[in-house]
């Protein structure tokens, strides 16, 4: 039996007894930007965030990168309360706690108990209920490339690589299992973690920037478990490493020399029968794999914004860095930034390159799904598939600077349409204020180049 079939009353006194240690809960809730807020709770307070009465202000999903308040959104809803339901099974110890204390996944409602548009969660679930009303199930898995770190940082405020070549990195050592044992002690405790926590961990490799590595993610055909599992992910590896005074950076582009963080989503279709619906039985897949990935290449500017939700974002999304510059698509190849993966047919599939690993994993699935929705009800048609080097046949297309991307996402009728029109409000009000911020600053770079010259 799920906890989240028993009353909230028996939940938490099954846990409390369980855990008579713990005596704060971690209330945790997903932002736009995939940043944690929420609050600690003593134990006693557990019946109540069970059963869906603690309250937080609305705005808090749309703070800003800095945790700053967007004010034009604060006093026109005169910074109203919500209620924070809990996300079921999602009640947990906390891994790394120095004191024993439980932590748990929350979602925003209205106060009439309605699920609240502006909440990342809310918003892909409402892409799930479509694919629900067309017979059909999404599959999904998430691969995410991080950092590990030295601390503590230089000076300048620049980060310093681990590994054999900390202080000259000339490659990556791509694959490399004499670094992955030397960090064996880290990586064997946020494996422990994940397994504490019910994230289903597949496998962990040495990736090809210096002190750059990828976690991936088990598939599973709830989408939901698999943005909640992402976050949880992210969370624990920072956690793990911090204990270990090293840092875990999912930026999306930390050093210029090398490569950035990406989070590809890999992803199909069931059907009511459990059948891949990519899957015709031929190597080149169904018309509903070719109308899912014209959805996926046509709404893929206006999503941009999402994909690339930084500053820094953009860094990454560069010529000869490995990353996607134009919604191409193509078999087995890994310059395209919709590939189909070579294998078993029945396990047919679309794997979506271009997100960094900055991105929020919620409103990432929500846009891919929302895509590849449009697509195959609209039944798009796809252009024909990329063979060899993407980047030399096709021209950059995709948005390549920040203010271009929230343009086009402030516009895009697809994202008001199949994302809603209070979420499209709210993220383009925080990444505003953050790029304005970043506008106004003047940086070191500058003082250097201008200063004394000109």
């Amino acid at each position: 039996m799920h906890a989240s079939s028993l009353s909230a009353a028996d939940q938490a006194k099954q846990f409390l007894d369980k855990y008579p240690q713990v005596d704060t809960i971690e209330m945790i809730l997903a932002d736009i930007n995939g940043v944690h807020r929420g609050k600690w709770l003593p134990r006693e307070s557990l019946v109540n965030a069970l059963q869906g009465s603690i309250k937080l202000p609305i705005t808090t999903l749309c703070l800003d990168i800095w945790g700053r308040d967007v004010y034009e959104l604060v006093f026109e809803s005169g910074d109203a309360d919500g209620l924070c339901l809990p996300v079921a099974d999602s009640l947990a110890l906390v891994p790394w706690a120095e004191r024993p204390a439980a932590q748990m996944l929350v979602s925003m409602a209205n106060l009439d108990g309605t699920p609240f548009a502006g909440d990342p969660r809310v918003v892909l679930q409402q892409v799930c209920d479509r694919y629900r009303g067309l017979g059909l199930r999404p599959v999904v898995a998430i691969e995410l490339e991080f950092h590990l770190l030295q601390q503590p940082r230089a000076a300048d405020g620049s980060p310093a690589h681990t590994g054999n070549q900390a202080e000259r990195p000339l490659g990556g050592e791509t694959y490399s299992l004499d670094l992955m044992e030397k960090y064996a002690a880290v990586f064997h405790e946020m494996r422990d973690a994940a397994a504490l926590l019910g994230v289903a961990v597949d496998t962990l490799i040495k990736e090809g920037g210096p002190s750059q590595y990828e976690i991936n993610l088990n598939h599973t055909d709830d989408p939901l478990v698999a943005a909640d599992q992402a976050l949880m992910l992210k969370r624990l590896i920072k956690k793990v490493a911090q204990k270990h005074d090293l840092v875990a950076s999912f930026m999306a582009k930390p050093f210029a020399d090398s490569a950035g963080n990406g989070m590809h989503v890999h992803f199909s279709l069931l059907n009511d029968a459990g059948a891949n619906v990519y899957d015709n039985g031929s190597e080149a897949g169904s018309a509903t794999l070719r109308h899912a990935i014209a959805g996926l290449a046509d709404t893929m500017p206006d999503c941009m914004a999402i994909f690339a939700p930084n500053q820094n974002s953009y860094r990454r999304l560069q010529p000869g860095n490995h990353a996607p510059l134009s919604p191409c698509w193509g078999y087995e190849n890994r310059t395209v930034a919709l590939r189909v993966p070579a294998g078993d047919t029945s396990a047919m599939r679309i794997e979506h390159r271009v997100a960094g690993a900055d991105a929020n994993a919620y409103l990432t699935l929500a846009a891919i799904l929302a895509g590849a929705y449009v697509g195959i009800t609209e039944k798009r048609a796809a252009p024909e598939p990329t063979v060899g080097d993407a980047y030399s046949t096709h021209k950059p297309s995709l948005p390549a600077f920040w203010p271009e991307a929230l343009r086009r996402f402030d516009a895009s009728r697809f994202i008001a349409q199949q994302l809603n029109p209070t979420l499209q409000k709210m993220y383009s009000a925080s990444k505003w204020q953050e790029l304005n911020q970043f506008n106004n600053t003047v940086t070191s770079m500058e003082y250097d180049a201008y200063l004394n010259t000109v």
